[in-house]
């Protein structure tokens, strides 16, 4: 499966609310049209509360 980049992550969650704890960052992808490797990379994000999207790309980054 290819690499997905936080860049393309965060298009995925545009109108997330911040906290927002990872099921809530999955969600708003799905609703956002996101492909399966943008899902697959939230889903593997630790189940936590996110405080902002850098933190998001931080993690999804730290994930490659």
């Amino acid at each position: 499966m290819a690499v997905v980049s936080p860049v393309e992550v965060q298009r995925h969650l545009s109108g997330v609310d911040y906290p927002a704890t990872r099921e809530q960052l999955i969600n708003q992808a799905q609703k956002e049209g996101a492909d399966e490797r943008v899902l697959e990379a939230l889903r593997k994000l630790l189940d936590k509360e996110y405080r902002s999207p850098a933190e998001v790309s931080k993690a999804i980054g730290d994930e490659d």
